[in-house]
């Protein structure tokens, strides 16, 4: 069974679509090399905002998102329905680990997922279903954490410890924090050719613009965490508000530096 660890309130739904628009689609929209006519799976679409951004990019193309959870499938009905983009992509219910496609199984020519292999308990089921749902010659798309990889500087007090139980977090509920180096044996071993691998930057630093909401969202991913940390005994609820108070002094010290990629991996099928 998937557990997501950060829950699905109005707030972390509230951070995961401020994440989408802001920081990452267009990065990685770019990464993906569109030409306009594909046929695109996008496994765990979530609200469904990068969903929708490759429906805009595949004019000639046709776009489905499969997406588990009850409310995030609804929530991105409703955005689609009030931006006036209903049409642009076709939302279907699914599960990433039992995958039904009818007779669409082999016949996209990208699939493609987005922070879900680091919340499901047997990424390389989801992988091999990605791969069987391309034509051959079809790309498979892997973009996901490697919650190893992020430093801030200066750093707060006790932030490192905390970062450590969050991560520890995952791993006792079945999850992976570190799938992100991972995605290129996933492809390999799901069938497909690994082809290209990058970094996506999700950082920045003090005097940017974007970085009050990049702070504001690192803050939300372990805030929303919360309560699977303290009531799995890792971290100390009184050390972990001290933590956040420091966390937050930082955010706002005019030399803040936060460090952090996402993993993106692609392959093909033979």
């Amino acid at each position: 069974m998937s557990i997501y660890i950060h829950g699905t309130d109005d707030s972390e739904q509230r951070r995961l679509s401020l994440m989408n628009d802001v920081l990452l689609n267009s990065a990685m929209l770019r990464e993906m090399q569109l030409r306009g006519n594909e046929r695109i799976l996008d496994l765990g679409s979530g609200l469904g905002q990068f969903t929708r951004t490759m429906g805009r990019a595949v004019p000639d193309g046709h776009v489905v998102g499969i997406e588990r959870d009850e409310a995030q499938l609804a929530q991105a009905l409703r955005l689609a329905e009030n931006d006036g983009e209903a049409k642009l992509a076709e939302f279907r219910a699914g599960d990433a680990l039992a995958l039904e496609l009818g007779d669409g199984w082999g016949t996209f020519d990208v699939a493609h997922t987005r922070f879900l292999l680091e919340h499901i308990p047997d990424p390389l089921a989801a992988v091999r279903s990605m791969v069987r749902a391309v034509r051959p010659g079809g790309r498979i798309i892997l973009a996901d954490d490697d919650h190893g990889v992020m430093r801030l500087w200066p750093e707060p007090a006790g932030w490192m410890s905390l970062w450590d139980a969050y991560m520890r977090a995952y791993d006792r509920i079945g999850n992976d924090p570190f799938v992100g180096r991972r995605l290129v044996q996933l492809l390999h071993e799901a069938g497909a050719a690994p082809v290209r691998n990058t970094w996506i930057f999700f950082g920045g630093c003090a005097g940017m613009e974007t970085f009050p909401t990049l702070a504001a969202n690192m803050a939300g991913v372990v805030n929303s965490a919360r309560d699977a940390i303290v009531s799995l005994r890792l971290f100390d609820a009184d050390a972990y508000d001290r933590v956040m108070a420091e966390y937050v002094r930082w955010s706002q010290r005019p030399d803040a530096a936060l460090w952090f990629s996402v993993a993106w991996a692609e392959g093909v099928r033979g």
